[in-house]
């Protein structure tokens, strides 16, 4: 575990850094106290050029035009340059490379052009002043050229920061979109469901009621089949408000944009509205043959009479599952589709073995097959596990409780 620790609301790593550099200015001003023009006077400019410089990172160009100043007194006063005039080289890196504007760097880089003719004059010695002036320009502009570099570097790798953050909501967005979108479908499809139970319970109470003299035991048949779909539609209603009830799970960003969305174009989908039945897998797994899959079906257990939203779901479940290796594993690809029923859950496995043929086009990215995946399974509290197999290919796998009422048969009236 990592810990940032800070002084001042900084890194303590940068306060310690400059802290140095200040302590450095000082100490290079008390060697040349004594010996150097202006004595203890132009040790005293040199400790404020120190103490400016502990704000470099957060004033730089303050810093900067504080340092100038005190170096225009160190001019003023015939000194010379000095020893700790390295302030100014660092006075003037620092606006360069933390100025929020690079005109203060440029102004700066001018400033310092004088500074350098007119430290050069001053100079004593034997050297000419122009001889002087190159050296020091040379050492000047190096600085400055260093702190451009740096400065570049520095704005690329935030614009490359603010850039992957930026992508991070966004990516954010779009999976709460799609959890929306398809939370919106499935409620859709539940109420569908929930109609047609109603529709049923209704068709079966006016044929109790008909039947009822003259006939007691299909009149009794009848109202039970009215109880067992009321139940149904009850059970069906609560997962409906609770779809729609739901905040966004937290893992949603996690699993968008990993698997495929709606069917691709090469297999045929179903109307929008058209609500099918896991009796249709059969005509579902020969349209995924039809678009090039080497698909596989077996079925185990005792198959048990399923409410209608659970069927859906487990068609849903397949239909995705499919769609996940057919864009992903490519056309070619074995897949092997297995629903397996105990008595207390039903268990379907999509797994495919990655070894078909590349798409001609690559499979569009941003698709929400396991979002979509993930809240199917939610309603019915099952659980839902995906993700790549050691030998290649790819593994779904949904277990979804049984509810204890089962699903009633229909008694035409």
């Amino acid at each position: 575990m990592t810990v940032n620790r800070t002084a001042f609301g900084r890194p303590l790593r940068s306060v310690a850094f400059d802290v140095l550099v200040s302590l450095g200015v000082v100490l290079v001003g008390l060697l040349g106290a004594v010996n150097q023009p202006g004595g203890w006077t132009a040790t005293l400019v040199g400790a404020a050029m120190a103490v400016a410089l502990l704000a470099r990172r957060h004033h730089p160009s303050a810093v900067a035009a504080v340092v100038a100043v005190l170096a225009l007194v160190q001019v003023v006063a015939g000194w010379g340059p000095l020893a700790f005039d390295v302030a100014v080289l660092v006075a003037l890196y620092s606006v360069v490379k933390y100025a929020d504007r690079l005109r203060d760097g440029v102004v700066a880089g001018v400033v310092a052009a004088v500074g350098v003719v007119l430290a050069a004059v001053q100079t004593r010695g034997d050297v000419p002043w122009w001889a002087s002036t190159i050296y020091f320009g040379l050492v000047t502009g190096g600085v400055w050229l260093a702190a451009l570099n740096v400065r570049t570097r520095r704005l690329y790798v935030l614009s490359l920061e603010e850039r992957a953050t930026t992508l991070e909501r966004e990516r954010e967005a779009e999976a709460r979109a799609a959890v929306a979108e398809e939370r919106t479908r499935i409620a859709r499809e539940l109420h569908d469901v929930v109609a047609h139970s109603l529709a049923v319970m209704i068709v079966q109470a006016d044929g109790a009621r008909f039947t009822l003299d003259r006939d007691p035991e299909t009149a009794r048949e009848a109202v039970k089949v009215v109880a067992d779909t009321g139940r149904v539609a009850l059970e069906e209603m609560r997962r409906l408000v609770g779809v729609l009830r739901e905040p966004n799970p937290p893992e949603t960003a996690a699993v968008a944009g990993t698997a495929g969305e709606s069917p691709p174009p090469e297999v045929a989908a179903e109307p929008e509205h058209r609500r099918p039945a896991l009796a249709e897998l059969p005509a579902l797994l020969d349209r995924f043959r039809d678009a090039g899959l080497r698909v596989r079906w077996s079925t185990d257990g005792d198959v048990p009479a399923l409410p209608p939203g659970l069927e859906l779901t487990l068609y849903r479940l397949v239909q995705e599952g499919l769609t996940n290796a057919l864009k992903h594993a490519g056309v070619g690809a074995g897949v092997d589709v297995t629903l397996h029923h105990t008595a207390a859950a039903v268990v379907v496995r999509v797994v495919d073995d990655g070894r078909g043929r590349p798409p001609v086009r690559p499979a569009p990215s941003g698709g929400h097959g396991l979002v979509g995946m993930r809240e199917r399974v939610g309603v019915y509290d099952g659980s839902l596990a995906a993700g790549p197999r050691p030998g290649g290919g790819w593994r779904v796998e949904a277990r979804l409780p049984l509810p204890s009422t089962p699903g009633a048969e229909v008694i035409a009236a």
